[in-house]
């Protein structure tokens, strides 16, 4: 059963870029005098927008867990990331009329969404909100190139290890525990995610458990040994 998440000092565990630093937060009572700003809260399995839907608008996660993938050529559901708090969605369209990916809901969920192109207008007066555009951009190839670097080189149970690493990192930086966490995501998604078999994904996880590196208990994760669990996931390719 999912428990609440122990607040804990942040530390680093060297895992892939982390998203955008919650830690700049945007005053949006500043962003109301420029825009309208709509506060939506979406439920476990709904979604915040699908493929092909118009591009209208960024949304800033306030609360909860979103997921974005998309179909491949052969029908099949791709997971393309998993956000938190502090993470901007929506960015991979600027440019387009629509949306590129789904963007779903994985736990109950609450999102500021900023409407697009009014955002920018704001920027002109709210330097923070520029940074975050910015920041959001670059962070967004940084994290999809490192990934691709990772599912390239690094055999099944080092994705494992190191997607395990990347999620109690950002976490971290969110002030909860990077040691004991609950991953809001199913094995079908982390699987989906690293490009493995879900049954690659549960043995690499139980062969991590032997190891004791990490105990596991359905979606409860303990971080027993970080220091042997880093260097197990670099062990065959370094991750920037």
């Amino acid at each position: 059963m999912d428990t609440p998440l122990a607040t804990a000092a942040v530390e680093t565990l060297n895992p892939l870029h982390s998203m955008v630093d919650p830690q700049l937060d945007l005053d949006m009572d500043e962003l109301q005098r420029h825009m309208v700003v709509t506060r939506r809260k979406l439920r476990a399995g709904q979604y915040l927008y699908r493929n092909g839907q118009p591009f209208r608008a960024l949304h800033l996660v306030h609360a909860g867990f979103i997921k974005t993938s998309e179909l491949s050529e052969d029908g099949r559901e791709q997971v393309t990331g998993f956000r938190m708090r502090g993470d901007l969605l929506g960015v991979e369209s600027i440019g387009l009329a629509v949306h590129t990916c789904d963007a779903i809901a994985l736990e109950d969920s609450q999102i500021w969404e900023l409407p697009y192109p009014p955002v920018l207008n704001a920027c002109l007066h709210i330097p923070e909100l520029q940074i975050r555009l910015s920041a959001a951009l670059a962070q967004e190839i940084r994290h999809d190139r490192s990934w691709m670097l990772a599912i390239g080189t690094l055999p099944a149970e080092q994705r494992v290890a190191t997607f395990l690493l990347d999620i109690a990192t950002r976490l971290a930086r969110l002030g909860f525990s990077a040691r004991h966490f609950i991953l809001r995501m199913g094995r079908a998604d982390i699987a989906s995610f690293l490009a493995l078999k879900h049954e690659t994904v549960s043995r690499a996880l139980s062969h991590l458990e032997r190891l004791e590196y990490i105990a596991v208990l359905r979606r409860e994760v303990k971080l027993l040994d970080v220091a042997k669990l880093r260097a197990f996931a670099g062990r065959t390719a370094t991750v920037q």
